[in-house]
């Protein structure tokens, strides 16, 4: 008996809501009573047995070429393995595009319940539920999961990484790696700062800003932030920034820390992309801005006006040039 947590990596690098899956999967053990472990998949350049301070014991790694990168049908059938060999009663992903993936294959070999977009640790104390997001994150839903294996897909920035102390025991995995049925050709790397779906702060502007001739603003209040830099949907269908900046009901649904909107009414599409974010400040010159009602913090202004004096107060706060 354990739970197994999938830690998804990119470019040979644990990303940062594995860490939160870690963590997450660590507390989950705790309340049963039985150990965490990890598994990872394909070539990975971090100190692995370093990830025992995020609370799992013991990360299965199966080094495979074939497996770096990602064929969602190949890592189900080497995590199902995985889970059978180590007697895994629970699997915890991370509720990002892998775990999407993943999971619902998982779900489907290994007969198990899954619940996607988990907010809170389990209520084991009658049974096991699992508190999740519905309705586009306006509601919640405690979900009783009653198969022998469980699933928890956990949504990024839902629960706090805990760094502790420890060091975990790294063991080859020797799972039966098949040939992949999908073929990687090239990729297409996004550009920026920070990936999108891994910032803590996050700047976003919309149609308030006329033309993409004006994002200047925009990208150095980013910068000065240490933020990604995101877009309403009618900006990307317009081309005037990448549709892999686009979030919202139709584009990248986040969760950062804070999340700036510039320009942006604050359509109920877009806010269902947003809304789990912890901070929301919207700037907007229409005080009827709809985005307004979900906000923490507004200021009615010009964005022309407000973002370049709230860029130059950040940059002395930090005394930067």
């Amino acid at each position: 008996m354990s739970v197994l947590i999938f830690i998804d990596t990119a470019e040979g690098h644990v990303k940062k809501a594995s860490l939160e899956a870690m963590t997450y999967g660590a507390k989950v053990a705790e309340q049963l009573g039985t150990t965490a472990e990890g598994i990872v998949l394909g070539a990975v350049q971090d100190d692995l047995a370093a990830l025992g301070k995020y609370g799992v014991k013991k990360i299965h790694h199966v080094n495979h070429e074939s497996l770096n990168h990602q064929d969602a049908q190949l890592f189900t059938k080497v995590i199902a393995e995985a889970a059978t060999a180590s007697g895994a009663t629970v699997i915890v992903f991370s509720n990002n595009l892998s775990g999407k993936a993943i999971a619902p294959r998982l779900s489907v070999r290994l007969k198990a319940g899954l619940v996607s977009g988990a907010v809170a640790l389990p209520d084991a104390s009658g049974g096991f539920v699992v508190k999740k997001n519905v309705f586009s994150g306006k509601a919640f839903a405690n979900i009783s999961v009653n198969t022998g294996i469980k699933i928890i897909a956990l949504n990024p920035n839902a629960y706090q990484t805990i760094a502790g102390e420890g060091t975990a025991e790294v063991v080859p995995f020797a799972a039966t790696v098949d040939a992949p049925k999908v073929k990687m050709v090239s990729v297409s790397k996004a550009s920026g700062e920070v990936p999108l779906t891994e910032a803590e702060i996050v700047v976003s502007a919309g149609r308030g800003m006329k033309g993409p001739e004006n994002w200047g603003i925009v990208e150095e209040l980013a910068k000065t932030l240490h933020a990604a830099t995101a877009c309403s949907r009618p900006v990307a269908d317009a081309h005037w920034r990448p549709h892999n900046e686009h979030v919202g009901q139709t584009g990248f649904a986040i969760a950062p820390n804070l999340y700036i909107a510039i320009g942006i009414s604050g359509a109920i599409q877009h806010l269902a992309g947003v809304n789990r974010s912890k901070v929301i400040v919207v700037i907007n010159k229409d005080p009827e801005a709809p985005f307004f009602k979900a906000a923490d913090y507004g200021i009615v202004g010009d964005a022309f006006d407000v973002v370049p004096k709230m860029t130059a107060a950040i940059k002395k706060l930090k005394g930067v040039a």
